[in-house]
């Protein structure tokens, strides 16, 4: 399309704009094909228990080269694969109908350096239908999404030459090969083309496409708040492993997306395997060092939110300054039940009666430092009373040299 011809985009649907802001090809695949295949299926495709097993392991083969080829290889370049290897992703990844890896790797890297903005091809902040799938059914403007470097992927031959055939090597994997082989292994042609294309094709599609919808919606943020990428079990469990995606946004380079060992991510495990026998190389692991401190900020991050919601008295550096004399003041001129620990003034009128030692020891502290008796002179007071003691101090002594709860050990 020329610019002028993108201006359509920018212009609200109507009978005599549709077409033009549709985008045919994936209508057809995505929509059309699906509801041809079920329709088959339910009138006149047999189902054979050979083709279901076929088109079963045909989708983690081609889902695998979405993942492993697609996703972590030519996206995230976070493993160097053989000559070998990354022939067969590359055919694995082109059987899924999802565009060449140029294409789609253009779109990613966007997607990574935009995430929820209108750079973003697919942004989570647009709806969960939108990042699903919507967005592929209308026409891009190239200009609309983020700039991405994809210099490498120019420069890679194999790429290229999928990029130039990849509109008759797409339809060859997807639906010639389960036809042909479902065909010739035990005679279903019409089983293979239905079950093991056609409707394969439509699961495989839904299960990438929860990599840029659920995955942004559904779970936890243990590494990064600031975005929609979540991690989730369930998502990992229907993408082949792409579910720990807030992990994945916050560490794009590692070749794994989970990193505990009893998580699901059968792509690092492919990854990993390749790289046993020698087809793949250089996997990259972001420092266990950062991970761990990435972890440890959300944590901080959540207790200083339950924090923000408990009443901790007035903060030591907004307190009046007194000198030590103003204290003495404070009971043998005003008569008030005030103590000095640490520095901070409190007023402990309120506790007198209350106090679990008895009115005579905490009387016996009244208009005096009591610092030495509070932490373990006469008794080290627990944390509990620390923080008790938080909500009833007044002020500070200059000079006193005061501490917080943090600043004790007890």
């Amino acid at each position: 399309m020329t610019e002028a011809d993108y201006s359509v985009l920018y212009e609200p649907w109507s009978i005599y704009n549709f077409y033009k802001k549709a985008e045919w090809v994936h209508i057809l695949t995505l929509v059309l094909m699906p509801i041809y295949g079920l329709s088959m299926a339910l009138t006149s495709a047999p189902f054979q228990q050979k083709t279901a097993i076929f088109a079963l392991g045909h989708a983690v083969f081609i889902g695998l080269g979405i993942t492993a080829g697609y996703h972590r290889l030519w996206s995230h370049r976070s493993y160097i694969a053989s000559p070998l290897l990354q022939t067969i992703l590359m055919i694995a990844g082109t059987g899924a109908m999802q565009g060449s890896i140029l294409w789609w790797c253009r779109n990613h890297r966007a997607h990574h350096r935009y995430t929820d903005t209108d750079k973003d091809p697919y942004g989570a902040h647009k709806g969960l239908l939108w990042s699903h799938f919507l967005w592929m059914l209308v026409r891009q403007d190239p200009a609309a999404v983020g700039w991405a470097d994809i210099s490498d992927l120019r420069a890679d031959k194999l790429v290229m030459f999928q990029d130039k055939y990849f509109y008759w090597l797409a339809p060859m994997v997807s639906l010639g090969v389960p036809t042909v082989i479902a065909g010739l292994g035990w005679g279903d042609y019409w089983g293979g083309f239905i079950y093991g294309g056609v409707i394969r094709q439509f699961v495989v599609h839904q299960s990438t496409y929860c990599v840029n919808s659920l995955a942004h919606w559904l779970g936890d943020k243990p590494f990064d708040d600031r975005r929609t990428p979540c991690d989730h079990l369930f998502t990992a469990l229907l993408t082949l492993g792409e579910g720990y995606h807030n992990f994945h946004h916050e560490f794009p380079q590692d070749y794994r997306n989970a990193i505990k060992f009893y998580q699901f991510d059968p792509t690092k495990w492919l990854i990993a395997f390749c790289s046993f026998i020698g087809l793949a190389w250089d996997l990259k692991r972001f420092p266990s060092n950062e991970i761990k401190k990435g972890q440890l900020r959300m944590q901080q991050k959540k207790l200083d939110k339950m924090k923000s919601t408990l009443v901790w008295g007035t903060p030591i550096d907004q307190l009046p300054v007194f000198s030590f004399d103003e204290f003495c003041d404070m009971t043998n001129k005003e008569g008030r039940a005030v103590t000095l620990i640490e520095g901070v003034i409190y007023d402990i009128s309120s506790f007198v009666d209350e106090h679990p030692g008895g009115r005579s020891l905490i009387c016996s502290a009244i208009g005096k430092d009591a610092t030495t008796s509070f932490n373990g002179g006469v008794y080290d007071h627990s944390n509990a009373a620390r923080h008790l003691m938080e909500r009833m101090r007044i002020g500070v002594v200059a000079g006193g040299g005061y501490a917080t709860i943090d600043d004790i050990e007890i």
